[in-house]
């Protein structure tokens, strides 16, 4: 059994500041339907150093993990049983992982009380989920109004090379001499390395106030516990929600070698930017690793070509072995962003002119029918067809690392893919090279794939 600790800590960043009527909310939401979910998302974020990307694995290991809010006159306390003790030092929480604990609490119970069958909010439109997703991050404290443009996200996978794990570092390191802060899914691998690279840079150019901003959401974050390097973290409701976070306040977006959760994300900011209504509003988009990820980003390359069409290639360049070249690309990209904004009286801090079709903001539950039904075909639109396959392949990443698809696997055998003949080809073709790179699981752990193709 691995070690624990039980213990009562106070907020540190979020819920420090409470009315008497916001404490018995917080108490009672969180020890009522959403007790499991905050039960889940703290202890994710409470195993902080344990290398592992199995959040059903975590949850069996901590099963006797359990978290309470204590009401106080002054506010509230966290009472924590047989929490991870990595989380601890001397017996006291470390400050960082109790900021993370605080915004796990702050976002869920928020979005329970204020998002969640409120009729302010219709998330079954596209105004509704859009204001949804903006409320989430005000209420963190997320936007930031008297800011420049400088927001770089960054993308890749959480099984990667220490080679390609080095690029990302390097990468950060230069994009943070020039000025540009960074956000990542929060997590190991291609989300950590940017960020301290970035941290080193802005050390040495003594920039106050940088920015290293994690986004997460309740089903993937045990795969993916916050890396110690976060100081601003967000857990959106679902993965449509988060990618749609990305590329609201968003400057830029870099992607890193990855597996099929860099595929989704890749599907999702092109399906948008090829959107007709998006064409002409600047975003820049770089695709980049060390020269031994040459072939793995012609797959890629090859792979949108062939389902979205050539001109696909207009929204994305790619830069293989030259970390330099990708930070003057990017400064130079976000600088065209912010004069972009300006021109058209925009906000800096929430990119509200972007179109972001239905296809692409309703969450998709992965389930052995849902998936079979999936139409993979180019008898629709590009951008419909980049959304259906964005749900493919979040579907692989639930049944790889996600809690719920895991069991669904467990209990009825992998998931079904159908696609036309050439299309279920270069997919198959994809995914294979994905297992072969070991994108699929972290180093050491066998895969066994959660789909079929046929």
């Amino acid at each position: 059994m691995p070690e624990t600790l039980s213990t009562i800590v106070s907020p540190e960043g979020s819920l420090e500041v409470l009315s008497q009527s916001e404490v018995n909310r917080l108490r009672d939401t969180s020890t009522s339907g959403l007790h499991d979910l905050v039960r889940r998302c703290a202890l994710a974020v409470l195993n902080c150093d344990t290398p592992t990307d199995d959040g059903l694995a975590v949850m069996e290991a901590y099963k006797d993990f359990d978290i309470e809010v204590l009401q106080q006159d002054r506010g509230i306390r966290l009472k924590l049983s047989n929490a991870p003790a990595c989380a601890f030092v001397d017996g006291h929480m470390i400050r960082g992982v109790r900021e993370q604990l605080s915004a796990v609490l702050r976002d869920i119970v928020y979005v329970y009380n204020e998002i969640q069958n409120n009729p302010r909010f219709d998330l079954r439109t596209n105004e509704g989920a859009t204001n949804a997703v903006f409320h989430i991050l005000r209420n963190a404290s997320t936007l930031r109004t008297s800011q420049e443009p400088s927001l770089v996200v960054c993308w890749g996978g959480h099984s990667i090379t220490r080679e390609e794990y080095d690029y990302t570092k390097a990468v950060g390191y230069h994009m943070g001499l020039r000025g540009l802060d960074i956000c990542t899914g929060c997590g190991p691998g291609a989300m950590k390395g940017p960020m301290k690279g970035a941290n080193l840079a802005h050390a040495k150019q003594r920039r106050k106030g940088s920015r290293y901003l994690g986004i997460s959401e309740p089903g993937i974050i045990a795969a993916e516990s916050p890396n110690p390097i976060v100081n601003e973290l967000v857990i959106m409701p679902d993965i449509e929600k988060r990618l749609e976070a990305f590329v609201r306040i968003g400057h830029g977006i870099v992607v890193f070698p990855g597996g099929v959760g860099t595929a989704e994300e890749i599907l999702y900011l092109l399906g948008i930017l090829m959107h007709p209504d998006n064409r002409d509003i600047p975003f820049p988009v770089i695709f980049t690793g060390p020269e031994s990820a040459h072939d793995y980003f012609q797959r890629i390359d090859e792979f949108l070509r062939y389902t979205l069409g050539e001109e696909v290639r207009r929204h994305y360049r790619i830069v293989v072995d030259d970390p330099v070249s990708v930070a003057r690309l990017m400064r130079d990209g976000i600088q065209e962003v912010a004069e972009f904004r300006r021109e058209k009286n925009d906000a800096f801090y929430f990119n509200w002119r972007l179109n972001i079709a239905a296809g692409f903001q309703q969450p998709f539950e992965p389930t052995h029918e849902a998936m079979s039904a999936l139409a993979l075909h180019h008898d629709q639109p590009n951008h419909e067809l980049a959304a259906n396959l964005r749900r493919a392949f979040s579907g692989i990443v639930a049944g790889n690392v996600k809690e719920p698809g895991l069991r669904a696997i467990a209990a009825r055998g992998p998931f079904r893919l159908h696609a036309e003949s050439e299309l279920m080809t270069r997919l198959d073709t994809l995914l294979t090279s994905f297992v072969a790179q070991g994108r699929m699981k972290l180093p050491g752990s066998e895969y066994v794939p959660c789909y079929t193709l046929g």
